[in-house]
């Protein structure tokens, strides 16, 4: 199973997105995103939610509980 982190960056970057336009879209500092996407950290559960919306995925794809068709992994 992916690591949250490796899926993360892998959304960001398949939406044509940097971490400065996430950081910003979710109002926290650059370093607070950047650890997420290290492994140092991970989001609460309403930044998660904020994620899904800006990703337009799952929390369970976001988690890796799901692969990108809703199958459960």
């Amino acid at each position: 199973m992916a690591e949250f982190k490796d899926i993360l960056k892998s959304i960001r970057k398949e939406r044509g997105m940097t971490q400065r336009d996430v950081y910003e879209l979710l109002n926290i500092s650059a370093n607070g995103y950047a650890s997420w996407e290290q492994g140092r950290t991970e989001p609460d559960i309403n930044t998660i939610k904020k994620l899904c919306k800006i990703f337009d995925v799952s929390a369970d794809y976001l988690l890796g509980l799901e692969d990108e068709s809703g199958a459960k992994l």
